[in-house]
């Protein structure tokens, strides 16, 4: 038995080597191998630019795929929404691991809830997606928020809410349940308020597809619901186009009945980030069983998204 370390290329930010933390002690477990964390500092890590404006779309995930290219790491983890749509043929996804909590949160001032927020509350986030979405809920029941494009880690965007600057920062469940600061929430936000990103709370797990034995090794770690969940909604947001950048949020579930899963529900948004424009479409059928019936069931959702003028709600499609 091969019992050389394995080398897994992770960001430096404390929430991505906390996930590759947890993985590694995974994979230690189905190979026997002890994981060597290598860090890797990425153009989203260094860059101050609004994510937005630097496209989004691989920003945190190219150096990774280049030192996985190099052979200088064996495997990679990425948070599953920052990798771009399209996969290279020599890189495999060989494990998509349960998902955490897909949901946005609020970090609010005074543990207040989203709709106990005062009038002109000043909510942060760096995502149009989040934007286009909190702006829409606020204008249907009434409410009086605005939001503030803001970027950073954890600790400086809830930084702005303990400093006074904000009154509330939104952020994802998943993100502040794996850095152990699930405790700091204080409201999570429905999924019929706030659709998260196509493939939050989801990590993919990464390697050259010529390493076949570690692909096989990796693959014990994949979790066949959350890949088949996570395959449509990233199906959907190629299909429109759009980077991970884009306000686009989209979740698949799986509706059990009792233990036994029935079916899968794709619900999907898109919206001008001001909140005035909004498709939001969902459509319910059996659990696809490969991953072209997933692809497929997103590219569906999409065209009907399309139809209904979607793609001009998008701003500047991503190339």
């Amino acid at each position: 038995m091969n019992d050389k370390a394995l080398r897994l290329g992770t960001r430096r930010s404390r929430l991505a080597m906390a996930q590759s933390g947890q993985v590694a002690e995974a994979v230690t477990r189905v190979t026997g191998r002890p994981v060597e964390l290598v860090e890797i500092t990425t153009f989203g890590d260094t860059s101050r630019e609004q994510l937005a404006q630097i496209g989004g779309t691989g920003v945190f995930v190219t150096a990774l795929r280049d030192a996985l290219l190099k052979g200088e790491v064996d495997f990679a983890v990425h948070s599953l929404k920052d990798l771009p749509t399209a996969q290279p043929d020599d890189l495999v996804v060989a494990a998509v691991p349960v998902r955490e909590d897909p949901r946005d949160v609020i970090v609010a001032r005074d543990a207040l809830k989203f709709t106990d927020l005062p009038s002109g509350a000043r909510i942060g986030t760096g995502s149009p997606r989040r934007m286009a979405q909190l702006n829409s809920y606020a204008r249907s029941h009434s409410l009086d928020i605005s939001t503030v494009p803001i970027r950073g880690n954890v600790d400086t965007r809830i930084g702005y809410v303990r400093g006074g600057e904000l009154d509330a920062v939104v952020l994802a469940a998943a993100g502040l349940n794996r850095i152990g600061r699930g405790d700091e929430v204080t409201d999570f936000l429905s999924v019929d308020t706030v659709l998260p990103a196509p493939g939050q709370g989801a990590l993919a797990i990464e390697c050259a597809a010529e390493n076949a034995d570690l692909v096989a090794a990796l693959a014990e770690l994949d979790d066949p619901f959350t890949r088949v969940a996570v395959t449509a909604e990233r199906s959907l947001l190629a299909a429109l186009e759009a980077g991970c950048s884009a306000p686009v949020g989209a979740l698949a579930d799986l509706l059990a009945d009792g233990q036994i899963v029935k079916e899968m529900r794709l619900r999907a948004v898109v919206g001008t980030t001001d909140g005035t424009r909004m498709v939001q479409l969902s459509t319910t059928g059996p659990v696809p069983e490969t991953h072209d019936g997933a692809m497929a069931l997103g590219r569906e959702l999409a065209a009907e998204m399309l139809a209904q003028g979607a793609a001009g709600l998008m701003g500047e499609r991503a190339h």
